[in-house]
Formats: C-alpha cells, structure tokens, sequence
C-alpha cells in the first residue's frame, strides 16, 4: 500500500466511476483498476462495489479511507510546506466562493490578488457552501468565501466583512411608501427564494422567521440575477445582499431598493481554511487584500 493507491481510492469516493477517477488522476482506467485490485487482494478486503455503471466504497472501504484522509493529507501539507519554503507567495492557491458572493466580487479579487500576489497561480471555483466545504475538508480547495462559519473543528474562517441586505421589491409597490422598512412589512407570500441548497436561502427564511412553506411565494430560482429580473417584471419582492448594487443589476427603473432596519440583516462573510492548512501567511495576506478588495466595491465604511 503506498499513497497513489489511496489517492486513486478517493478518487473513486468522489467520482463514484473508475473513468472519471482515472482522467482525475492523470492515469488511464486499467492502470487504476489494477492498482485498486491489487490494493484489495494485499488487504485481504473488498473496498470497492463494482457495477456496470458505478463504483461506490463499501463500508470497509469508507472507513479505510477516512484514515487515508489523514494520510493524504499530510502528504499534501509536506508539499505545500517545502513550496512554502522556497517561496511561500508562489504556486497554485486554489479557492472558491458562493454563488451569492461571486458575480459581484470574484471578479475584482482575481484582479487584485493577481496584481498583488504575481508570481501566485490563482485556481478559482463556484459551488453552493456544502459542496465548497468537501472540497476544503477533502484538500481539493485551500480557501473558500462563505457566509456560514465553520461546523467542523477541522477548518478555520478569518472575517472579511458584514454586509448588510436589502429588499427589493417592483417599483410602486406598497413597500416603498415606507419610509423604513422592517421584517414584519414584508408580504412573505410575495417572496422570491433562491432553491434549496443555498445558504442565502436559508439565512433569508431565519431572517423572516418563516414558520411553513405555504407562507412564501411558489417560485424558487437557483440565480440572484434570475430573481432582480423576476421582481423588475413585477413577479414577487425579495431579498438580496448589499453587494449585488455593485454591479449595477439593481440599477432598473422597474426595481425599488430599500435597506432592512432590523436587528440582524446581514450576513457575515468569512474566508474559510483548514486549520491544518501550511499556507497560514498567504491565507492571511489573501484575506487582508480581499478586505481591502470589499471596501473598495462597497465604499460607504458601512461594513
């Protein structure tokens, strides 16, 4: 046993196929089958339930790989150490971003990190919170924008900003004859939600303190900007956070804009790390410069 064999074992764990793990590894399918069955036949177990059409760990199988998580990833942190080393700015950093953060800030972080971190090859990705915290956890990303803080001892988080949200609601609606808006204003039937899976979601029905689905609106999108053009066409009220009027996709006549005066409308964006992560002085210069990055899209000090 030696540590490609388990990195081929936890590609199989991610991708469920030996093609698709092969292509992952840079290796041609047989030679990762074969490695896998000889892997199996030194053990004397069967970690892997073969089909015609997928391959998933058996029990055993899991439970050796969550020991090879270990493993692995103290190989990957001998690496990134020794990387370090020689120059702790240089290399791939990989990291990723929500869907509700990324069109209004990623643009501007990818300039300003590789303005500021030139000799750094920047690997960015988008996923929802779930998916983003395996990649963490599996050593697939080294950092992630989150709005949620950690629920694993496993990984860190480092403040980036609290951003405030707003409602947006079509133009003439009865909301924007107030001259301050509230939670308990708000129609919730008329209320447009990302689908489930986002956290935004999840955060807007605490926010509301929606009791029953039957009280919120039919529609459920999986985009932001799907639901600015919902509310421009008079569909529904929603929230949003403050970032997106950097874009300027709030910028329609149709669309009124309204900040929430009640306690606890925000969100707290944070970069999320492992905390057995070797590359703690780049994480904290990246952060610094996302911040500065933050402050300038959202200029008002209100964050």
């Amino acid at each position: 046993m030696n540590i490609r064999d388990l990195t081929y074992l936890r590609a199989i764990a991610r991708h469920k196929h030996f093609g698709k793990a092969a292509e992952s590894c840079n290796v041609s399918q047989p030679t990762l089958s074969v490695q896998l069955k000889k892997l199996e036949t030194d053990l004397g177990v069967t970690l892997i339930e073969r089909t015609k059409r997928a391959a998933m760990l058996t029990p055993i199988g899991d439970r050796v790989l969550e020991l090879a998580g270990d493993a692995l990833g103290a190989v990957d942190a001998i690496r990134s150490i020794t990387a370090e080393a020689a120059d702790p700015f240089s290399g791939r950093f990989r990291f990723g971003s929500i869907p509700t953060v990324s069109p209004f800030l990623i643009p501007n972080v990818l300039r300003d990190l590789g303005e500021a971190f030139p000799r750094l090859q920047l690997v960015f990705k988008e996923n929802i919170t779930e998916r983003l915290t395996e990649d963490l956890l599996n050593g697939d990303l080294d950092a992630a924008i989150l709005a949620t803080k950690p629920e694993t001892p496993r990984l860190a988080a480092l403040p980036l900003c609290n951003e405030p949200l707003m409602v947006i609601h079509p133009e003439g609606h009865t909301l924007n004859e107030l001259d301050e808006l509230n939670i308990s204003d708000l129609p919730l039937d008329q209320m447009i939600l990302l689908s489930e899976g986002h956290c935004f979601r999840d955060q807007t029905v605490d926010l509301c303190n929606v009791k029953s689905q039957t009280t919120l609106a039919e529609t459920s999108v999986t985009s932001l900007e799907t639901i600015i053009s919902l509310v421009a066409s008079g569909q529904g009220i929603s929230i949003v956070p403050a970032l997106a009027q950097s874009t300027g996709w709030l910028n329609r006549r149709e669309i009124g804009v309204k900040p929430i005066q009640s306690k606890g409308a925000t969100r707290e964006l944070n970069l999320t790390f492992r905390k057995s992560s070797p590359r703690g002085h780049l994480i904290e210069a990246v952060t610094s410069s996302i911040v500065t990055t933050v402050n300038a899209v959202l200029p008002s000090g209100e964050f």
